[in-house]
């Protein structure tokens, strides 16, 4: 029998402070009926200052080691999606190891913007269903706080702080990743990128003074390229699979804004309550979006039942992901 990765525990975190949007109304030229209409956000989390993302991925980490019988020590690799790591260097993933005592694993970044979670989730598949390692941890985890100018009102409504972790095991009863499709068009970069902080524009005085280093979108090109890349890669998937909308249990979409998810549905045919939406209580929280609403919904979940998951991300990158869940939810 074919060796599948399958999720077989959800862990997640979100900070207790909580940014509504009257607060960014004090903050930006906006207002809370303006956020509501356009993104669909009422709220935001924001991590407290002297707190890192791996602070919340162990937190996450945590969560998910609770419902299982394993220890941080069965654990034989970490893959951390995520575009605020503690460190330029070290990777977070192994801040992440030794803070939870991962002592048996090795691990590294992947930085996909917000498809992130999904490029990590593939590439720890591999890692399963090659037979080489039988228990991989994908964490999501950002702190996109650090990121927004709260003065910008394209920007700062969007983005909020979290981390989720979904934990990969083999299965060989037809559960698990069935088929992906990824894609990438870098030009894409102009539109949706953090100009300053890397080795074509490094952090200077002037470019903080000029506010560089916080997040650069051009909303309406991204929402365009957002609405059909993640629209045509779950249809492609969906297709060559046979499936339709009456297979699909859920939709789990990046959560970036609410009509990109609605539009992202209607071309899979999918109505509403077959949608995993939770951006009004968390916003964007760029890598964490998609297993934070596996772990809201996991006790939904039935065993068997087909996901479809979308994403799209700066730069652009852009993917879907078809599995099948592998256990009962709590």
């Amino acid at each position: 029998m074919k060796i599948r990765a399958a999720i077989t525990a959800v862990g997640g975190y979100v900070p207790e402070r909580v940014l509504t949007n009257a607060e960014i109304e004090t903050m930006a030229d906006t207002n809370d009926q303006w956020i509501r209409e356009r993104t669909g956000i009422a709220e935001r989390r924001i991590l407290d200052k002297g707190r890192a993302t791996s602070d919340m991925a162990v937190i996450a980490v945590n969560d998910l080691l609770s419902r299982t019988p394993y220890t941080a020590a069965d654990i034989s690799l970490i893959i951390c999606a995520t575009v605020s790591p503690d460190h330029v260097y070290p990777a977070t993933a192994n801040i992440i190891a030794d803070k939870i005592g991962a002592t048996k694993s090795w691990g590294f970044d992947m930085n996909a913007a917000c498809a992130g979670f999904l490029y990590a989730l593939r590439t720890g598949a591999q890692f399963i269903e090659s037979g080489t390692h039988q228990r991989v941890l994908v964490v999501g985890a950002d702190t996109m706080s650090i990121r927004v100018d709260y003065e910008d009102r394209n920007t700062c409504i969007l983005f909020g702080d979290g981390a989720g972790a979904v934990l990969l095991e083999p299965d060989t009863e037809g559960n698990g990743m069935i088929d992906a499709q990824f894609e990438v068009d870098g030009s894409g970069c102009a539109y949706l990128q953090q100009p300053a902080g890397g080795s074509y524009e490094p952090v200077s005085v002037q470019n903080v003074r000029a506010k560089r280093q916080f997040i650069h979108q051009e909303g309406s090109t991204v929402y365009k390229f957002a609405v059909k890349g993640m629209a045509d890669v779950t249809e492609e998937v969906m297709k060559r699979n046979g499936l339709t909308h009456e297979d699909v249990r859920f939709l789990v979409p990046h959560q970036a804004n609410k009509r990109i998810i609605d539009a992202t549905a209607s071309r899979a045919g999918l109505p509403p309550e077959k949608v995993m939406i939770n951006i009004q209580r968390y916003g964007n929280t760029t890598c964490a979006t998609i297993p934070l609403c596996l772990w809201d919904w996991q006790k939904q979940l039935r065993k068997g039942d087909n996901l479809m998951l979308a994403a799209f991300g700066g730069g652009f990158a852009w993917g879907s992901v078809y599995l099948k869940w592998a256990y009962d939810g709590e």
